[in-house]
């Protein structure tokens, strides 16, 4: 088979945080290929980064008190700390603030400037007066127009989970400072993309081999039809527009973050005094791509289309793997609520780094979202890695050291068990065949079927008792093994070499080639060393605690209590509803007319699906009477009634008996 060039990436992580579980799928996916491919003929090159630019990372060196290069200085620093301990085995981990990176994002967009695929447009952004910077959607908070919860952010409710767009929040205001935000318009930089559109159809359409579901994104967004995409912001921190007139902007994070994957093979070449070109202009180079769903378009889309724009020569993805998302125990991961298993928490779990890999690999997300679960990933490394993998292995090196002193047995039948060894043999080649089709899943599969036609070969030869039988048993058992710590490199490179270790064998099992892998790599007579046990149960009050710790309920109880002193703030007050109608254009809101004794206020509050207007007329309720006024759905509201809910249902707190409105409550 002819050599190939592999070229391997992954989604860049974002600067801005401690990646968790879900995250780092993408990385040990594109870790598994990388892995395979080394142990192939192949020239590879496996490259990732953190992604350094955009207006989270100013917004968050502002909050911290850091400036941007400091923040990602210091998430760098944490993403490659976590990266190194899972055995990522990168050829580079670069970033994308280096003159790299800057020099060859400005060379793309001037080539698809001066080729007619940049159109100037006006664009409406969120803006703070008090901060004076744009800001991006995720840091403006207001009022739903659609439920009127004070839960959402510019670019979706968190209650009702309605997708928006800031300039639809009532009453936004900059979560940075707290002050009011507004709409402003300016002129940015667009790729053309419907002038693209027939081109990226026409590449994109014949992509059988990409994941379902990164073609049914791909071939969704082309028919919806494609709209010109914005591509600066006005920011500080980026690279910078190289136009006359424009250096006061920069490149949209998601317009120069996909050329990272070529500014980090630039440095990658000029640390080795290679040319990283005979990479990226290649047509023989083969690129494959890992992300999760969520990036899809933009690999598919945004970044061949500057690519295409540039007309210089670039390759693009062969093969695109895309997951589902990873979630956590029935819900979303949150690093602020403690919730769900981050990188750091992983390094200070005390559970071996290939406990954590075979879990992500056996539950990848390839057709749908996946729960992460602590029962389940007890069992599967009490049952699966302890009881199958480890239990195999240990029993055919103990054997080994008791019936043979050490030693791998000679025997006189050397065909004894020719069928069987060629059904491991086969079934390594099958797995070989499956990670280099992206199924990664599916191989590890295959290797743990290994394991179990070992345990249940020696079930049906009886070694213990079948004298004839045994040395052949025993020899072949241990060939099995030898084959199974090459079939479980990619997955668990720890594991796989304290298997070859064990048996004492000679180069490197992380490069072995595959193919010499497919023969015996015992002839009799060699000695191995001392069994080890490869992996520990996980008992029940270690896993009831990791799961306590990381379920986020212990520092959401302790968020959610307040002083005393906070609590006395409150009035609350007697009110009578004297009048009540619905707001028009809102399915949830009803307006009412109170009496407070001193004072009439309106207001305005979620009751519409629960009560009738008219229903609400003449009700005693009770009212927080000094919270500050807000707007819902455009109309003040000068106070909060307090009510009750259960499942659906939401019901008053009404006052009984003669209490006059304005009574106070104590």
């Amino acid at each position: 088979m002819a050599k190939e060039k592999i070229l391997i990436t992954c989604a860049l992580p974002y600067v801005n945080n401690i990646p968790h579980l879900g995250n780092i799928i993408q990385v040990l996916s594109a870790d598994v290929f990388a892995r395979y491919q080394k142990h192939t003929d192949n020239e590879v090159l496996y490259v990732c980064g953190t992604d350094e630019h955009g207006t989270t990372t100013e917004t968050i060196a502002m909050r911290e008190g850091l400036t941007p290069k400091e923040v990602c200085d210091k998430y760098y620093k944490i993403h490659k700390d976590i990266y190194e301990w899972f055995n990522v085995s990168f050829s580079h981990f670069g970033r994308t603030s280096t003159k790299y990176h800057h020099e060859i994002t400005q060379d793309i967009f001037l080539k698809a400037y001066n080729n007619g695929y940049i159109i100037e447009k006006d664009l409406e952004q969120p803006f703070c007066g008090k901060c004076n910077k744009y800001l991006a959607d995720r840091f403006v908070e207001g009022t739903c127009p659609n439920c009127g919860s004070h839960n959402a952010r510019g670019d979706q409710c968190e209650d009702c989970s309605k997708v928006l767009d800031a300039k639809e929040l009532l009453d936004p205001h900059c979560t940075i400072c707290g002050g009011k935000t507004e709409i402003r318009s300016s002129k940015h930089l667009f790729v053309d993309l419907p002038k693209l559109s027939e081109r990226l159809r026409e590449w994109a359409e014949d992509k059988m081999n990409w994941s379902q579901n990164a073609r049914n994104f791909t071939l969704g967004w082309l028919n919806e039809g494609l709209e010109p995409r914005c591509i600066t912001r006005d920011l500080e921190w980026g690279v910078k527009v190289p136009l006359e007139g424009w250096e006061h902007k920069v490149f949209y994070v998601w317009f120069d973050a996909c050329i990272g994957y070529i500014s980090i093979t630039a440095e990658y070449c000029a640390l080795n005094g290679t040319d990283w070109r005979s990479w990226w202009k290649d047509p023989e180079t083969k690129l494959y791509q890992f992300m999760g769903k969520d990036n899809v378009p933009f690999h598919t889309i945004l970044f061949p289309a500057s690519l295409m724009a540039a007309d210089d020569g670039y390759i693009l993805v062969h093969q695109l793997s895309s997951t589902e998302y990873l979630n956590y125990e029935g819900g979303a991961f949150s690093k602020s609520r403690n919730r769900g298993i981050f990188g750091t928490d992983v390094l200070n779990s005390k559970i071996p780094v290939d406990v954590w890999r075979y879990y992500i690999y056996i539950n990848r997300p390839e057709k749908s979202d996946v729960d992460f679960t602590w029962e389940d990933f007890q069992k599967r490394n009490n049952e699966e890695l302890v009881g199958n993998l480890g239990n195999f292995i240990y029993r055919a090196q103990t054997f080994a050291k008791k019936y043979y002193s050490g030693k791998v047995p000679e025997v006189e039948d050397q065909d004894a068990d020719v069928a069987f060894n060629e059904e491991v043999y086969s079934t390594l080649a099958e797995i070989g065949q499956n990670i280099g089709s992206t199924k990664l899943k599916s191989g590890l599969k295959l290797a743990m079927k290994l394991s179990k036609m070992g345990n249940q070969f020696f079930q049906e030869n009886e070694p213990w008792k079948n004298e004839e039988r045994k040395a052949n048993t025993v020899k072949t058992a241990l060939n099995l093994c030898a084959t199974l710590a090459v079939a479980i490199e990619p997955f668990m490179p720890v594991t796989s070499e304290k298997i070859w270790k064990g048996l004492n064998l000679k180069g490197d099992v992380h490069t072995l080639n595959w193919e010499r892998a497919r023969s015996p790599a015992f002839k009799g007579g060699e000695s191995i060393n001392s069994p080890e046990i490869l992996f520990q149960k996980l008992e029940d009050k270690f896993i009831n605690d990791l799961k306590d710790r990381y379920s986020g309920k212990k520092k959401q109880e302790a968020k959610d209590l307040i002083e005393y002193e906070d609590f006395a703030k409150c009035k609350f007050k007697v009110a009578r509803i004297e009048s009540a109608e619905r707001v028009e254009g809102s399915k949830k809101l009803l307006r009412m007319m109170i009496d407070l004794g001193s004072e009439k206020r309106q207001l305005v509050a979620g009751l519409a699906e629960h009560y009738e207007p008219d229903e609400m007329v003449g009700k005693s309720i009770i009212v927080v009477a000094n919270l500050k006024p807000a707007k819902l759905f455009g109309l003040e509201s000068q106070g909060m009634l307090l009510a009750a809910e259960k499942g659906n249902k939401v019901r008053l707190l009404t006052i009984d008996g003669e209490i006059e409105p304005g009574a106070e409550i104590r």
